[in-house]
Formats: C-alpha cells, structure tokens, sequence
C-alpha cells in the first residue's frame, strides 16, 4: 500500500480539496486574521496550523482554544489574564492566551460560542492590538494573529443577534472554507488508507487492504462526521478485522451489528437465498440513499427527483433504513 505524501497535514487529491489548499496557501502569505467555516470533522484546526506554519509567524508560538468548552465567567481570564487580587483566589497575577501567543498565532475554535461581553473585548483587541487583564488598570499591547474557527454560519448568528456584526466582518477579513469529506470524491479512499498504515505502525500489525464492498461504503456513506468520524471508523475495523481485508458494506449501528454475522470472521452464513437477497437490497437502498441526500445537501425533494420516485416514497424508505435527513444538511 502507497502512502500518499502528506501537505501540512492534509491528505487529498479532490478538486474541492486542491482548491482549499490554493487558497489556503494564499491567505497564509497575507498576515491578517481569517475566518474558517466547515463541519464538525472536517479539519478546521488543521487548516489554521497550515495557515501558521506557511506564514510569516511560522518560528511563535501556534496556541489554539476552544471557546466553547470555556465557562462564561473565565473566558476573558483566559483570554486576557488577570492581575493580582483581581478576584477571590488570585494570588499571582497571570498571563492570559494571548500574550502566550506573542509574536504567533492565536486559533479561536468555536468562536460562536464567546459571551457578548467577551466579543466586545475580542473586538477592541483586534481594532488595536490592546488589551487589560482582568483587574488590571494598565493597557498592554500585542502582536498576535487570530485565526478563527466555527461550524455554524456567523452570518445567521448575526442576523439573529447571537453574534456582532462589527467582531464579524473583523474575523472574516480572509475567509476558508473546508470542504466536507462528501464533496472530497475519491478521498475517502485515499484517507482510509493512509489511517490504516498509521494504524499498523501504531500497533505493529500488517498493513491489510480494503475490500471492494468497503470501497464502495466509503464512496457513498455521507460522513456527518467526516475525516474524525472516517478515522475512528477504520481503526476500529482495522484493529477489529481477522480476515485478508477490510469488509464494511453499511454502517449499521452496534446494536444491529451484534445480531449478525460477523463478517469480518469470514463465518458461513445461514440465510437462505430469499434472505441474502433480501439483504443485499437493504444494502443497497440504504448506499443509494445516502448518496442522494449527499449529492442534494439533504434536500428530500430533490432527492426524489434524482432517484425518479416520488417524495411519499422516498420518505418511507428513508423512515425504514432510519436516515435523517438533517444529516446531511450543508453548513
């Protein structure tokens, strides 16, 4: 098995994907803060280090934070840092995250997520470089690029007064997106593979291909979870594999999986003719439904017009093989 060369991390040939990397390459020569969009999974915070390590800061510090799994009351401590006695338990004074990042790069994954009050001190900081820690009357100043992260459209949040327009159009003065792995084509593949080989390293177990039934999973499951979910994924079946390859034809959840064969073992199986067959459409409606709510962004109507059947149809195999359509639903 080739392993494909690696670019900042990134693994992919896609159109979608070069493309990503082009502009990428670009938004990392210019030293100003950036905007990344994409799913859950889909390598946001691996973008945001290529941007550093390609740029001009790429000798500082690379600090990442994720906002969201910051409590209200500490994110601008944080942030900022605080001073000596500015609060109960403040003993020492201490810097904040960006003053590590001095001279660096400060990543704010899930900046949906700050408090109102925490924009507004974000939003001077950008404005002017300035800043306070938390019970401190002197001003500070830095040399920090932020480069920030989310998965839900800011533009709605701004719309809905979740989020401030000005701190908006501050982040998104360079804008990324990275594109789901549904739209990377052949990718998937190309990812399996090179998760497999790290895998047999790790646990210094042979390398073992993937079967063409995996294959064709890959190429049409629609990863809600994308390059995280498809990682876990094939090292579970890599560590949990037996056989001479990998065998996923559908993701079926544990609790199906349990009662049935074990594919993997390579058991005979019991079924009768009539049964096998009967699995073998199941898994096909559900491959091909996957890959028409993929293709129209979970759009159940348009799905039903590419498949020539009617939406009443659709739906109800979609209720039988339990796919939600939100699933795949484009941020």
């Amino acid at each position: 098995m080739n392993e494909l060369p690696a670019v900042n991390g990134f693994i992919g040939e896609s159109a979608a994907f070069r493309a990503m990397l082009a502009i990428l390459a670009r938004i990392a020569r210019y030293d100003t803060t950036v905007l990344i969009t994409g799913e859950t999974g889909s390598g946001k915070e691996m973008a945001a280090r290529a941007i550093h390590y390609q740029g001009q800061r790429q000798d500082r510090p690379f600090i990442p934070v994720n906002c969201g799994a910051l409590p209200d009351h500490l994110v601008e401590n944080e942030l900022f840092g605080h001073a000596r006695g500015a609060y109960t338990d403040a003993r020492e004074s201490q810097i904040g995250l960006i003053a590590q990042a001095e001279g660096g790069t400060l990543f704010l994954d899930e900046v949906d997520a700050l408090t109102a009050k925490a924009q507004v001190s974000l939003l001077r900081f950008l404005q002017d470089g300035q800043y306070r820690r938390l019970g401190s009357s002197r001003t500070e100043k830095a040399d920090v690029r932020i480069v920030a992260a989310c998965n839900s459209d800011l533009l709605d949040s701004v719309g809905q007064g979740q989020f401030r327009a000005d701190l908006y159009y501050r982040l998104a003065a360079m804008d990324l997106h990275v594109p789901p792995l549904r739209r990377r084509e052949h990718d998937p593949v190309l990812l399996a593979r090179h998760f497999i080989a790290e895998a047999a390293h790790q646990y210094q177990r042979t390398v073992q291909e993937l079967h063409p039934d995996t294959v064709h999973w890959l190429l049409t499951y629609a990863w809600p979870g994308n390059v995280r979910e498809l990682q876990n994924r094939i090292q579970r079946e890599f560590l949990l594999c037996d056989g001479p390859d990998i065998l996923v034809r559908d993701l079926a959840p544990d609790s199906d999986r349990r009662c049935q064969p074990d594919r993997r073992l390579g058991c005979p199986t019991t079924l009768n003719f009539n049964e096998a067959k009967q699995q073998v459409l199941n898994a096909f409606e559900r491959s091909q439904l996957q890959r028409l709510l993929a293709e129209t962004g979970g759009n159940v109507s348009s799905a039903a017009r590419l498949a020539g059947k009617e939406r009443r149809a659709l739906g109800k195999l979609l209720k039988k093989h339990g796919i939600e359509p939100d699933h795949f639903r484009r941020s």
